[in-house]
């Protein structure tokens, strides 16, 4: 998701669109726009891997103005996915079998 996000122009650098390839230093000021939120983070730290949201929050500093920040507390912690609510939407495989069953 994040290189589909770089490749369409929405994570940028100083103002410039980046490529997903590119290194990340401590210090540099990201601007990251998605569906539902827009963040201005700072880069405190450097990651080897992953890591709990948790202990990642400690990396970096979100300058994100109060306006821009999503009403919705629900995508206010992490980034919206693009995944469909729980029982929303299509049925799941299961579900499906079990109304081809009902329907006969």
């Amino acid at each position: 998701m994040a290189s589909n996000a770089c490749a369409k122009g929405k994570v940028k650098i100083g103002g410039e669109s980046i490529k997903a390839s590119r290194n990340i230093v401590v210090g540099d000021k990201i601007d990251i726009a998605a569906d539902a939120r827009t963040w201005n983070i700072q880069v405190t730290g450097l990651i080897d891997k992953r890591v709990k949201f948790a202990e990642a929050v400690e990396n970096y500093i979100d300058h994100t103005p109060e306006e821009l920040k999503t009403k919705d507390k629900s995508m206010s912690a992490s980034f919206y996915t693009g995944k469909r609510l729980s029982k929303v939407g299509r049925p799941t495989k299961r579900q499906r079998r079990d109304l081809d069953d009902f329907l006969g």
